[in-house]
């Protein structure tokens, strides 16, 4: 009787602790979908009294508001961020974990010191300063570029410690097969990081496409390169739609899907592949 009790108890809890974190969700979609002067009349209101589309039409045909072109900048800057933080996260950790080289552990302290340095915002005028004389300073390229020679020290970590997880004798097998040592990452090593690769892939989208500082510095004479969320803050501000709280929540909601799509198919492979990683173990 106790267990049952403690097991009710434990999905009452669950259940409101989802419903705290995905009502802001909820409200923006519903509030999307109601008049301006309902949202100003009745806010506490959830779900609208008479919904409609109008606001995303409304947003689509915007001459302000371009939704095409920015979602493209979007996409393109966040697989970009994807594809490079995956990268250098695997090599780095690949290297720290299973190759051997003179100066390796302090290599490796200095990188870890860097985890607990916080530079903030002061690394901005130097890098926009070194890129301005690269002629990148107004482009999203630019700051593509500029994550080339970035450390994601904790991703590192990440695939560090997978990499060790797992037996040494696969590196051994692959080599006596004629596989270097970068064959073994490539070929070997890296099908079984899917899991934390995943894991990874997944927080640079959602930390690239909601970025909204650096974007907005770098495109800030090129409304062409200007990426969703910087469309809809300068939308925010523009004097037409200053209080066109639905027009605003409606882009956001469209800004919202491919973040929600992202999150749903990778979760799905996150559980199938450490399904299969627990089978193999």
């Amino acid at each position: 009787m106790k267990q049952h009790i403690k097991k009710i108890m434990l999905y009452i809890f669950l259940i409101c602790l989802t419903v705290i974190m995905v009502f802001p969700l909820i409200y923006c979609l519903a509030a999307s979908l109601k008049t301006n002067m309902e949202i100003l009349a009745m806010p506490e209101r959830v779900f609208p009294k008479n919904p409609t589309f109008d606001n995303y039409v409304e947003i689509m045909g915007s001459g302000s508001f371009n939704v095409g072109p920015m979602a493209f900048n979007s996409l393109w800057y966040s697989a970009s961020s994807v594809f490079i933080t995956l990268f250098l996260s695997m090599i780095c950790g690949y290297v720290f974990a299973r190759g051997e080289f003179p100066g390796k552990k302090i290599i490796f302290a200095i990188f870890s010191a860097l985890m607990f340095i916080s530079l903030g915002s002061i690394t901005i005028y130097p890098v926009f300063d070194i890129l301005s004389i690269l002629h990148l300073n107004d482009s999203l390229f630019g700051l593509v570029v500029m994550q080339c020679f970035g450390i994601p020290v904790v991703n590192m970590y990440l695939v560090k410690g997978f990499i060790e997880g797992l037996p040494r004798e696969i590196d051994e097998a692959a080599s006596i097969d004629g596989c270097s040592f970068t064959g073994t990452l490539f070929r070997i090593i890296a099908p079984m990081l899917k899991p934390i690769l995943i894991t990874i892939g997944m927080l640079a989208f959602n930390g690239s496409w909601n970025s909204y500082l650096m974007p907005a510095l770098f495109t800030m004479t090129r409304p062409d390169q200007q990426t969703l969320i910087v469309g809809i803050m300068e939308f925010k501000n523009k004097g037409e739609a200053a209080t066109a709280w639905n027009l605003i929540l409606a882009a956001t909601a469209t800004a919202l899907i491919p973040v929600v799509a992202v999150y749903t198919i990778g979760n799905k492979y996150i559980t199938e592949a450490f399904i299969a990683g627990a089978v193999k173990g």
